[in-house]
């Protein structure tokens, strides 16, 4: 049982990575994407009207040692009587307890005009980069054998991206590659036996979703994001999800040939909202007694104060 766990960390460290060049490296996966947007489309910075930060925390595959956890960090707001937002986005990938360690920091800035009295259309821009750092020698941890390669310590890459952002006050679509640049993070020696190399890979995304209003006091929205990367399989996210009386929201979520997922909401009052989302593989993977799915925890902090032009429905 340890050898399986062990071989499957690995391949999915180095699958992460794009240990070798037919590999496409994906951006980290959330399955509460419809409160995380900034993270995947840089024109949704300053839509909400208020500065609002968000923080959301994963854990994938609970119960498997060294399995992946991801933390993302959005702070962003529009600028007070202008068509101006602003954000700062940082998410933080960490694989097998260390072994790989990856850091992207953005500034993310963006731009809306009025398309009509009540639709309004947003473009984006982010510049920033990724740090990269990974330890071979802590493979050891998994294997018994120590790869022959140097280190990796904070290892910096830049890049850019872009994003467009159409919203009303109740539906809302965006298209974005958050990271335009395919650069390479590590190559050792050619002729090496062990000459691993990591491509980024640009990774488009679509993100539409649309609210009715069921009664006075329940609202539904279902939502879609679908991500397209070369040499890795379409993903699709949809979701569904029920917004009562303003405060609690309770839906669930399907990733094609993936997961399912069950998603809980909570304002706790016009600031402060919280966040829980619980995934289970309809893979093969879900079904091993190592794996007890994968939590998400969310928690987004505003400051409520309008700025006219640019507010939107707090359920997107």
């Amino acid at each position: 049982m340890k050898m399986r766990t062990t071989t499957r960390l690995i391949f999915w460290c180095f699958l992460s990575l794009g240990a070798v060049t037919t590999f496409a490296q994906q951006d980290a996966q959330y399955t509460q994407y419809m409160y995380n947007t900034m993270s995947v489309n840089p024109a949704y910075a300053g839509s909400r009207g208020q500065l609002s930060l968000a923080a959301l925390y994963r854990s994938q595959w609970v119960g498997l040692e060294g399995s992946p956890k991801t933390f993302t960090l959005n702070l962003h707001s529009p600028i007070r009587n202008s068509r101006v937002g602003y954000g700062i986005s940082v998410v933080n990938d960490n694989i097998g307890d260390g072994v790989v360690q990856e850091t992207n920091i953005d500034a993310v800035v963006s731009y809306t005009i009025d398309v009509s009295q009540e639709a309004k259309l947003s473009f984006g821009l982010k510049g920033g980069g990724n740090l990269l750092s990974l330890d071979f020698s802590g493979l050891l941890k998994y294997q018994d054998e120590l790869v022959d390669a140097d280190n990796i310590d904070n290892k910096f890459t830049p890049n850019f991206g872009l994003g467009v952002y159409y919203h009303t006050d109740r539906f809302y679509a965006g298209l974005s590659a958050p990271n335009l640049l395919e650069s390479k993070h590590f190559n050792n020696s050619a002729g090496s036996e062990n000459n691993f190399l990591s491509v980024d890979r640009i990774n488009f995304y679509m993100i539409t979703g649309y609210v009715f209003d069921l009664n006075s006091e329940l609202k539904f929205k279902p939502a879609l994001l679908t991500k397209v990367v070369s040499g890795a399989p379409l993903q699709l996210d949809m979701s569904g999800t029920f917004l009562y009386n303003e405060k609690f929201s309770f839906g669930a979520a399907y990733r094609w040939d993936a997961a399912l997922s069950a998603l809980l909401g909570f304002q706790l009052n016009e600031q402060l909202m919280i966040g829980l989302a619980y995934d289970r593989e309809t893979t093969e993977l879900g079904g091993t007694r190592f794996n007890d799915g994968s939590i998400e925890l969310f928690l987004r902090w505003e400051l409520v104060k309008s700025y006219g032009r640019l507010v939107s429905p707090r359920f997107f």
